[in-house]
């Protein structure tokens, strides 16, 4: 038998290309998504939806209710929103809020800046953070105004103490749990470097540790708003002024019960508006571009 026959040639395979439609991102959906279904994705609209259902669930309820002394319907609160805009300085006097807000919130926040970075690089200053957190943490601003008024007078000076006290720890305990949670990778990667004080801190433990930082901001910012107009409505009763807390209690003395569910309305609004706007923004030029989060 000759080699030729031995030795059998496999065979050739045809060559073809196979034209592949309809593709998309691993992890698409392969069917077509449906009105509803791309209107159901945007999360603004989701929300907007809850807000509607609160309203209406707000209208209905006052209607069954039917007594606007105690609880008037949402068109009537719209209604004397707008007309506390038009008439009665309503932008004014939350602008005059947020701005005392801001000044306590910051100085707030640098406090807490220094006392973390003491904690984070001296053993004393660890043994300080931890006792004051743990004294003054759970002791609420509120309950700091009447000293705050002996010691500052009716003032723009007291309610600044009391915002710093509202902000200073919530922001400076999830500042430090942060910094504490950074990997040992991290740190030594950092001392390798040769970083150390302010830079340390700057360049390696802040950005690992920004959502703590972040969320503190969140609590501090909370905290301030809610020590802020409660304080006003003191303040309303002391000196006859101050800004949304005021108006609040101005139009409660006068039974303008709507008016008063309006300045809660901008209360919420301008919560709705930093927390959305502003921490949102905050998150997605963060820790979001970072991938530290989902």
């Amino acid at each position: 038998m000759s080699d030729a026959i031995l030795r059998r040639e496999p065979p050739i395979r045809p060559e073809y290309e196979r034209v592949v439609t309809g593709t998309g991102v691993i992890g698409d959906v392969a069917r077509p998504l449906s009105p509803w279904e791309r209107v159901a994705n945007v999360t603004a609209l989701r929300r907007l939806a809850v807000l509607a259902l609160v309203a209406a669930v707000w209208e209905g309820v006052a209607l069954w209710q039917n007594n606007p002394l105690m609880f008037p319907t949402f068109s009537a609160t719209v209604a004397a929103f707008w007309e506390a805009v038009a008439r009665e300085n309503l932008l004014s006097m939350a602008g005059l809020s947020i701005a005392t807000l801001l000044k306590g919130y910051l100085i707030g926040i640098a406090l807490a800046v220094v006392l973390t970075t003491l904690a984070v690089t001296t053993r004393i200053g660890d043994d300080i953070l931890s006792t004051l957190t743990a004294m003054f943490n759970p002791l609420p601003a509120i309950a700091l105004l009447p000293i705050a008024m002996l010691w500052f007078g009716l003032g723009g000076a007291s309610l600044t103490f009391v915002l710093v006290h509202a902000v200073l720890w919530p922001v400076a305990l999830n500042t430090h749990s942060g910094f504490t949670s950074v990997s040992d990778t991290l740190r030594m990667a950092g001392r390798n470097y040769g970083l150390k004080g302010m830079r340390y801190v700057v360049q390696i433990l802040i950005p690992a540790a920004f959502p703590s930082i972040l969320t503190g901001l969140k609590v501090g910012w909370a905290f301030a708003w809610r020590t802020l107009i409660a304080a006003e409505l003191v303040f309303g009763v002391s000196s006859g002024k101050g800004g949304l807390g005021w108006f609040i209690f101005q139009n409660r003395n006068e039974l303008y019960i709507d008016k008063v569910f309006a300045g809660l309305i901008t209360v919420i609004l301008i919560g709705l508006i930093v927390e959305n706007v502003a921490f949102r923004w905050l998150e997605a030029q963060t820790i979001r571009k970072w991938g530290m989060v989902r």
